[in-house]
């Protein structure tokens, strides 16, 4: 009896694993994220958009006012749970819904205009594959209070910027459509149900689902046994308002004149209820299935849907995860986004272990931009040399009893077939210097 109740409260020895489609990002990682990271970060400032910050969770009716009810977002990929005082909450499956109530909250909308970034992890239960995941990355621009084109062509141009930072720019392709306005895409509708209702019998079980709700969305699908029937379909730009034409060609026209090569696409219409006007995609053929590397567009009605006054907006996602895994494809990774080390400090035997901790923060100081990792835990010289080996690093920096009664240190080349060198540590910094800015060492 004492027996069984022991082995009861003993703790199970099954290992816990993350959950399936959130994954971790490892050391050997994490630089290239930073590297594409860096890249964003950078441009943002240089266009004057700021940072916003918001929460991972927010009240579910956030994101069923503003994503739309019958999209495949809220019904089935959402992660929705009711908190200990009964409140129904949603980790964010998207950003822009939560950049809008934060700038709405806080007063950042009220006569003015907002050029607003943000980046962080979004949330959604779907079959994970590569590229796709249930907890994903992404970054978010989100401009407020003009209602032109220029602005749509401002976000076109920032994320086309972006593509040329990262060596991208001819691997991708902007795609553009316009949904018009509002009344305008209410009679599409009518004309596009009527057009399906005729061709029923070709519509798959999704689509006749979304025939009464969401029809728009049924151009949007993948099924290929659909395709020839879907190009047949009425197009919306054929029932655009003038307002809407109207800027749809200003916005071309501009695009035209920055030299940004596009094609219209009359089946984009994006999976959220809230765009209107422009919408845009930027696509590539590198990753199969998984084209879609940056999309956007205009939701002017978003803000007032939300409780607001109405204020114009545009703005577009892009998720790291599959732009790590398109620079990785195309092997546009660069070298100095994978970590290495520049430089491995090793005492020869512990009587140098503080001179080289000492040395370490003398070089750091001097040279901010060297990757320097300091020995420590001891062992055998020939471990510390495996250990040096294994960081990675092009260079080892030794010092042993010699090397400290005469103020120098042995440079070992751990990448190269070259004669090892003694130098004084004050010839370190300009050596080091060199291999920074891709000298030789002579």
């Amino acid at each position: 009896m004492s027996k069984s109740r022991s082995s009861q409260n003993e703790p199970s020895k099954k290992k816990i694993q993350a959950i399936r489609g959130m994954n971790d990002l490892l050391p050997d990682q994490s630089p290239q994220w930073q590297y594409v990271e860096g890249k964003v970060r950078d441009l943002m400032g240089r266009y004057g958009y700021a940072e916003i910050r918001t929460p991972i969770v927010e009240q579910t009716a956030l994101f069923k006012r503003s994503i739309g009810e019958v999209t495949d977002i809220v019904e089935k990929e959402m992660y929705t749970f009711e908190d200990r005082n009964g409140d129904s909450l949603t980790l964010r499956p998207e950003g822009t819904a939560s950049c809008v109530r934060a700038a709405m909250e806080h007063g950042l909308l009220h006569n003015q205009t907002q050029r607003l970034w943000y980046q962080g992890p979004m949330f959604r239960h779907e079959r994970p594959q590569k590229g796709r995941y249930r907890q994903f990355h992404q970054v978010g621009v989100e401009a407020f209070g003009l209602e032109g084109p220029d602005i749509d062509v401002e976000t076109i141009l920032l994320s086309a910027r972006l593509w040329k930072a990262l060596g991208l720019y001819e691997h991708v392709t902007l795609e553009l459509n316009s949904l018009g306005s509002a009344e305008a895409r209410a009679a599409y509708r009518d004309t596009l149900v009527a057009y399906f209702e005729q061709h029923h019998a070709l519509l798959d079980e999704d689509s006749r689902r979304r025939l009464g709700s969401n029809p728009m969305r049924i151009l949007d699908s993948k099924n290929p046994d659909m395709a020839e029937m879907l190009d047949a379909a009425p197009r919306l730009m054929d029932h655009l308002d003038d307002a809407s034409r109207e800027h749809f060609e200003r916005l071309c026209a501009m695009l035209d004149t920055a030299g940004i090569d596009y094609v219209i696409n009359p089946r984009l219409v994006r999976g959220l209820d809230y765009y209107g006007r422009t919408v845009f995609e930027w696509t590539t053929t590198a990753l199969g299935s998984q084209g879609t590397v940056c999309a956007g567009g205009r939701y002017d009605g978003l803000v007032e849907q939300l409780g607001g006054k109405p204020t114009p907006a545009v703005g577009f996602a892009l998720g790291i995860e599959r732009l790590v895994l398109l620079l990785e494809t195309l092997e546009l990774m660069p070298d100095n986004a994978r970590g290495e080390l520049d430089a491995y400090l090793l005492p020869m035997d512990e009587s140098a272990t503080a001179a080289a901790l000492l040395l370490g923060e003398r070089l750091r100081e001097t040279l901010p931009e060297l990757r320097a990792q300091v020995h420590c835990g001891g062992g055998s010289f020939k471990s510390r040399m495996k250990k040096a080996d294994r960081s990675g690093a092009r260079l080892a920096l030794l010092l042993g009893e010699d090397e400290l009664a005469e103020g120098s240190v042995t440079l070992k080349f751990l990448r190269d077939e070259r004669e090892q060198q003694r130098l004084s540590q004050a010839e370190l910094a300009d050596t080091l210097t060199s291999l920074l800015e891709g000298e030789s060492f002579a």
